[in-house]
């Protein structure tokens, strides 16, 4: 149903993590990409044009921040991901996202 595009640092952050944490967001952008917009996997972040990917293991929240690529039919590009240590997500991460979102939309 959906395609989700992973920038580079998106890829990073992943990739860097223990293989057991890995699989699990993976499996959260399996569902997603499947048509499960469940607002604990898939959550648009008020105020804003970025979205983030939600995954909890092992006692850390997981987060990759997205936008949709709205120019092609269903896709959502994630930029990058963090550990989440507060239930608000900090402000820089959002403005880091909507930076790259920006750049990714003059292309």
């Amino acid at each position: 149903m959906y395609t989700v595009l992973l920038l580079d640092e998106a890829e990073r952050f992943i990739f860097d993590l223990t293989p057991k944490a890995r699989l699990k967001i993976v499996r959260t952008l399996d569902l997603v990409e499947g048509g499960c917009m469940d607002a604990k996997l898939f959550k648009k972040l008020k105020g804003t044009e970025i979205w983030e990917f939600r995954t909890e293991y092992e006692g850390n929240a997981y987060r990759l921040l997205s936008f949709w690529d709205t120019r092609r039919k269903a896709l959502i590009v994630a930029t990058h991901g963090f550990v989440k240590k507060s239930q608000k997500t900090p402000r820089k991460e959002i403005e880091h996202a909507e930076r790259i979102r920006a750049e990714y939309l003059k292309k």
